[in-house]
């Protein structure tokens, strides 16, 4: 525990045999009190080598995508008493070595959501994400903080540590089952005046890392835009889109 806070550690996993171990024996010990792997149907061993490592693991019967396995995490998490919820990518593409920073940052009660970037510091480039990648996450992130009201500095990394609270002001089951829940759940936390952290986050780019293609890329960049405008019109008072209908998940 942090301050008396229990902490869970959530494993969106598709194909992370090669990773899983690596990337959660890389988490210091002494801070998370469990870790919960939802296997997203994986064609591999991911969910085997998880019970192997005494994980709480969950396994998809079919694949619901990587917003839909989101929501089982958090569902779990919040079922198993968390009262703070770190979702770290078993792909070891984040450092998993900021787990406790960040259960800090959150348990001090000052931040509600705490965003691990990729792009303070020299951390993306640098770790070998694509130059194209790199440009679009540029502008996307201003195009957010211009419509959202915020200052972040990436919307888009895979490694945040949410409070309970944050979690249980909105409601993320209406969320997309696909990529664009991670900028969705952004946008229902900034519409519930929730307060944001980041912190300078090293990434690598490898084989065994996930990422989406081009095609898919495209296709999240322009839901990450469809959100951005959804919450304008929120905040302006124009349309009230279900997913900032506010309250606990259902």
């Amino acid at each position: 525990m942090v301050q008396g806070k229990k902490v869970i550690v959530v494993l969106p996993a598709y194909k992370a045999e090669k990773t899983l171990e690596r990337t959660v024996n890389a988490v210091p010990a002494g801070i998370v009190d469990e870790f919960i792997l939802v296997d997203d149907s994986s064609p591999d061993a991911t969910a085997q080598v998880a019970r192997r490592m005494g994980l709480t693991t969950i396994v998809h019967e079919k694949n619901l995508g990587y917003g839909g396995n989101q929501k089982t995490c958090y569902r779990a998490a919040l079922d198993r008493g968390a009262d703070i919820v770190i979702m770290l990518h078993p792909d070891y593409q984040y450092d998993p070595r900021l787990v406790p920073v960040m259960a800090y940052m959150v348990a001090s009660g000052i931040y509600d959501v705490v965003m691990a970037s990729r792009i303070l510091g020299r951390g993306a480039l640098a770790g070998g994400m694509p130059l194209y990648k790199y440009v679009a996450n540029r502008i996307l992130t201003a195009i957010e903080n211009l419509l959202l009201g915020l200052k972040l500095s990436e919307f888009h990394t895979g490694y945040r540590a949410y409070s309970a609270h944050s979690l249980k002001a909105i409601d993320w089951t209406r969320n997309s089952n696909d990529f664009v829940f991670d900028n969705q759940i952004v946008a229902q936390f900034r519409a519930a005046d929730l307060h944001f952290g980041e912190i300078s986050c090293p990434t690598k780019y490898f084989e065994e890392a996930s990422s989406i293609n081009f095609r898919r890329s495209v296709k999240y960049g322009f839901g990450v835009l469809g959100t951005s405008v959804l919450y304008r019109l929120y905040a302006w008072g124009l349309y009230r889109h279900p997913i900032f209908s506010g309250g606990a998940p259902r």
